[in-house]
């Protein structure tokens, strides 16, 4: 008999428990919209199990609150966990046969689906905290409609939200809203920005300026107000250096995070002997009441998961908060007494925040989802309901990845492979690395290492891969002991999910059921001994380094490095990366966790391990190629073999014949690059192409067109012979421009051969000179003494064109210029002879040059 103490019963929520009960005993499926500590979380799945038959099933987003959420239904019933009450993990299981209610985080819930889609003895399952948009909880959604509407119609489903936006989980669900009121305290708002501008963040970087406002802002509310104080910040980083700043002030300081040990986690949940700070993360926002806090300091960000699918880089990165997740902060100061926020940002910058966070899908790396949907029966997802679809391009991207790892075939259909991997409960990415480093470095330190990149490492372990291995073996601090359970966990899972071992379950229903586990908490609960079996035999002698080294490389392959400069690297994905300390120096390394800054090609390598050439091609062997490559590059034709590994170029030898067709092709290339300059353009090969210029512009027809566009588009037509003889740049300057231009010529027209004609090169004036003509600008031009045009009546002209004449003083220089010269002769020539038959007594200078007699020669000296 489950009969919460009247203290549960007494909680906000209770009055509208039968309703709810009635609606899912009516429809099967409702939405309970119920604010932080009302009890949503605690009291009704008691009163779900009372009601109906079959285990509750509870899904936390996180750890912390599912041990908490069991912990706390267990003292409302009198009991110790593990009884009526009871919580599964990963790596931690409490249950029995008594158990009624299990709470389980949403990555366990999706591997109980894969591999037992019916949940059979389960009669309702409740997704909690649903409004914050996890992956897991929507993808378990998911399924779980998919289930209720072919395997079960009796199952009831419930969705919990802390928050009212609820009409589209109503509309997924199709089911009613039930509203609980919740009892909140006033919240006084005191906006606290800092006194001098702050950096904005950028990846997982956050300004050490704000973080010295963030614990000024805390020791100014202990001394404003009463009560514990819950301080808001985006990772443990941020935590431990705040807390740093804090020392002596007579408070207890409590670290809350994810990596947080549980003893930790569970006091913070527990009234304290004296005043309290909380430095905690976004676990903090909702689940279960802190008890005792009066005050929140918000700094105002958060971390959310980012995907460079670009570069296939994925992280975690810190962004401001949306005004809901603000909301559900300050929530947290009024739980129990009226209380007080400290913004830590200026009032008119909260109008300008996201009204609410965006859902994990849009953002996140999809290759786990991706897994999941293909193991389930739904590679393209389209038969999923899901509250919002996948972007195409991650989803492209992470199908991408799973056809790399062979874990899809090419329809998209989990292969045997796939299934394997979907059973260990990692991320695909590290299970390929666990599953085919083991028969090389052993089931158990391919396990230790694959545990070692499952979740963020402390700072203080290095960027070393393999020294934070060492360090986690020695233990001594909280994360090595979550390591080791980790470690044995994988271990055991490793050995479940082969052909020849157990626990490998099957769906009850084609398609769905093949065992995906998730990178959030999926995989099994229970930690397995390590025992022997493969390890030794599997070792093959390799060192720590190059299983460390193996592990991450079979994880990220597009993340294998090549150093190209103090520090600097390129990775096979084509990424360029800059790396700090020791494994700098090293020539391949394989990067385990990398960023990338706003505004920044290049990632910065976090962690990474050392490896040789031999693990690089092994665990890259898909992008390895050895191809000939002959190409304009640098300036010249290059032309050699060439082996690389992705992005990452190995080894070249020279080619000492060339494809032809590849040879000219590279050759063309490099003439589009730097153009038709490249030639050798004598003076008589300029002044051909201004004439073809010329006569294209004019005559139109067959006459070519010689714009540099043009030359290059038809540069293999009349440079054909040149081409065919060069083998890198010399000989392209070589080659003789104007002898080539000849062969645009119309000549099969029989039209080049009047060029000379149409487009003289010289015009004979009338002492007989033959005078060059420039067709450099938009009209010929024609510059000559004026003495020699004498008896000259009408302008010289060109394909119908009159030329601009520039007659020239005896000395050549330049005295008038005219496009019609009868028109000078009459009007200008009368100016030009007063100015210059002094200056030059001996030429002539008839009244009437029209009708005077040209001449090249000069009155003798008297």
């Amino acid at each position: 008999m489950i009969r919460p103490r009247p203290e549960g019963l007494a909680l906000p929520v209770a009055p509208v428990v039968p309703a709810l009960l009635a609606a899912l005993r009516e429809r099967g499926r409702a939405v309970l919209a119920a604010p932080p500590g009302t009890g949503k979380t605690t009291l009704v799945p008691l009163l779900l199990a009372a009601e109906f038959g079959g285990r509750v099933l509870v899904a936390e987003p996180r750890r912390m609150a599912a041990r908490a959420a069991a912990r706390r239904m267990a003292w409302l019933l009198g009991e110790e966990v593990g009884g009526t009450v009871g919580f599964t993990v990963r790596g931690e299981r409490r249950v029995s046969a008594a158990t009624a209610v299990e709470v389980v985080t949403t990555g366990v819930l999706l591997q109980r689906l894969q591999r037992d889609p019916e949940l059979g003895g389960v009669g309702t399952v409740m997704l909690d905290e649903c409004h914050e948009r996890h992956l897991d909880a929507d993808t378990a959604t998911a399924f779980l409609l998919d289930v209720r509407s072919v395997l079960r119609p009796e199952l009831r489903l419930l969705a919990a939200s802390a928050t009212t936006d609820t009409a589209a989980w109503a509309a997924l669900l199709d089911g009613p809203v039930v509203e609980a009121e919740g009892v909140l305290h006033p919240v006084t708002v005191r906006w606290a920005p800092p006194p001098r501008p702050v950096r904005p963040p950028h990846g997982m970087r956050v300004d050490p300026a704000l973080l010295d406002h963030v614990a000024a802002t805390v020791r100014r509310a202990l001394g404003e107000r009463d009560g514990d104080v819950l301080c808001f910040l985006p990772g443990a980083g941020e935590i431990a250096r705040v807390a740093g700043m804090l020392g002596g002030l007579g408070v207890d300081i409590l670290q809350v995070h994810g990596r947080a040990p549980a003893a930790v986690q569970d006091a913070a949940l527990a009234a304290g002997q004296r005043r309290r700070v909380l430095l905690a993360t976004s676990v903090a926002e909702s689940s279960l009441t802190v008890p005792g806090v009066r005050v929140v300091v918000d700094c105002g960000l958060a971390r959310e998961p980012r995907m460079d699918h670009a570069r296939g880089l994925g992280a975690l990165t810190t962004v401001r908060v949306s005004r809901a997740a603000a909301d559900q902060r300050a929530g947290r100061a009024g739980r129990e007494a009226p209380g007080t926020v400290y913004r830590c940002w200026a009032e008119a910058e909260h109008a300008r925040l996201a009204r609410l966070p965006a859902p994990e899908i849009a953002l996140a790396d999809l290759t786990a989802f991706a897994l999941q949907a293909a193991c389930w029966g739904e590679p393209d997802t389209t038969g999923l309901a899901l509250l919002d679809a996948p972007p195409p391009g991650a989803l492209a991207a992470a199908q991408a990845t799973l056809r790399g790892l062979g874990a899809t075939d090419t329809a998209g259909r989990a292969t045997d492979r796939g299934k394997r991997l979907a059973l260990l409960g990692l991320h695909p990415r590290l299970a390929r690395a666990l599953l085919d480093a083991a028969p090389e470095a052993g089931a158990a330190r391919a396990a230790e290492v694959t545990a070692l990149l499952s979740e963020e490492l402390p700072g203080s372990y290095g960027s070393d891969l393999t020294g934070a291995w060492h360090r986690a073996r020695r233990g001594g601090d909280p994360y090595g002991a979550r390591w080791r359970s980790e470690a044995r966990r994988l271990e055991g899972a490793l050995r479940a999910s082969s052909p020849a071992g157990t626990g490998r379950g099957t769906g009850r229903r084609t398609g769905k059921g093949a065992g995906a586990g998730t990178g959030r908490d999926g995989g099994a609960a229970a930690s397995t001994g390590r025992g022997g079996g493969d390890t030794a035999a599997g070792a093959g002698g390799l060192t720590d380094d190059a299983v460390a080294g193996l592990v991450a490389a079979l994880a990220f392959p597009e993340r294998v490095a090549r150093r190209r400069g103090p520090g600097a690297y390129l990775m096979v994905g084509g990424t360029a990366a800059e790396v700090a300390g020791g494994i700098g120096e090293a020539e391949w390394i394989a990067v385990a966790v990398a960023d990338r800054s706003a505004g920044r090609a290049g990632a910065r390598v976090r962690v990474a391990a050392v490896v040789d050439e031999g693990i690089a091609r092994q665990a890259a062997g898909d992008a390895l190629e050895s191809y000939e490559e002959v190409r304009w590059r640098d300036g010249d034709v290059v032309a050699r073999r060439v082996e690389r590994l992705g992005a990452v170029e190995l080894g070249t030898a020279p080619l000492r014949r060339p494809d032809p067709s590849a040879l000219r092709a590279a050759l063309l290339e490099g003439l589009r690059a730097e153009g038709t300059g490249l030639l050798r353009w004598s003076r008589e090969a300029g002044e051909l192409r201004q004439r073809m210029a010329f006569a294209h512009r004019v005559l139109g027809g067959a006459w070519p067109d010689v714009a540099e566009e043009a030359l290059l588009a038809r540069a293999p037509e009349w440079l054909g012979p040149e081409l065919a003889a060069a083998r890198r740049r010399a000989d392209l300057e070589r080659a003789d421009a104007g002898a080539a231009l000849n062969r645009l010529l119309p000549w099969s027209t029989g039209e080049a051969a009047r060029f000379a004609e149409l487009v003289p090169e010289r015009i004979k004036v009338p002492t007989g000179s033959r005078v060059r003509v420039d067709y450099s600008g938009e009209q010929p031009v024609l510059a000559v003494k004026l003495q020699e045009l004498f008896g000259l009546r009408d302008t010289p002209t060109v394909a119908g064109v009159p030329v601009l004449i520039h007659l020239l003083s005896p000395a050549g220089r330049p005295a008038a210029v005219t496009a019609d010269l009868a028109s000078f002769w009459r009007e200008g020539y009368r100016a030009v002879r007063a100015e210059l038959r002094g200056r030059y007594p001996r030429h002539p200078w008839p009244e009437d040059p029209s009708t005077a007699q040209p001449t090249r020669a000069v009155r003798p000296r008297k």
